[in-house]
């Protein structure tokens, strides 16, 4: 089964390690700014539309991670799942 993140993007849900809130994960935390910050300029992050994002979901391609940034709320993509 696949999670569709926006802007025809989909992930499989066996890869997916996690899907966290823009807002909150970001503000709380500068672990999370920082990793992202270091995904960015790693090349692993990506985007599923233009607009700005309001989650970012952590998953697996083979032995790697990447960061798909999603115009969708967390609890949406949440939602889609069940």
């Amino acid at each position: 089964m696949f999670l569709h993140v926006g802007n025809n993007k989909n992930i499989r849900i066996k890869d997916i390690i996690g899907i966290f809130d823009m807002d909150n994960a970001t503000l709380s935390s500068a672990i999370t700014k920082k990793y992202l910050s270091t995904a960015q300029k790693r090349g692993e992050v990506e985007s599923a539309g233009d607009d700005i994002p309001k989650s970012f979901i952590l998953y697996r391609v083979g032995l790697d991670t990447k960061v798909c940034f999603s115009t969708l709320s967390a609890a949406s993509l949440l939602g889609r799942l069940e």
